[in-house]
């Protein structure tokens, strides 16, 4: 993940460290064809120029912002999952598990609902 490196490198918790880098390895291993870079301080996948989903480390949880759009698609869910969130993001603590399956859909989700967008963010 040397797209990455540098931003999991400035995470100085070793489990925090190493939760964001499974997660952003499973996301690169299960969707093999997103784009990968880090922009506003996020790791950060995309399609064809387009965002897909961001992920950010904050001292409780990881955040998880895949737009507004997958957000209110996938609330029931998430809640479910045990994370709370806002229109933008939600937040999975650092002692919960990461609902893969949710986030699979998520990423899906977007990839398909953004198909013949031509723009980095939906409008």
């Amino acid at each position: 993940m040397e797209n990455f490196a540098e931003y999991l490198d400035k995470i100085d918790d070793p489990l925090q460290k190493e939760r964001t880098e499974t997660v952003l390895n499973w996301v690169h291993e299960t969707f093999p064809g997103l784009g990968r870079k880090v922009a506003w301080n996020q790791p950060m996948f995309t399609d064809h120029e387009t965002f897909i989903i961001a992920f950010s480390t904050a001292k409780a949880h990881m955040s998880v912002a895949p737009e507004t759009a997958a957000i209110e698609r996938f609330a029931a869910r998430i809640v479910q999952a045990g994370y709370s969130h806002t229109n933008q993001l939600f937040r999975i603590p650092w002692k919960a598990s990461v609902d893969y399956e949710l986030l699979r859909d998520i990423v899906a989700f977007n990839i398909e609902d953004k198909t013949d967008c031509q723009t980095f963010w939906r409008k």
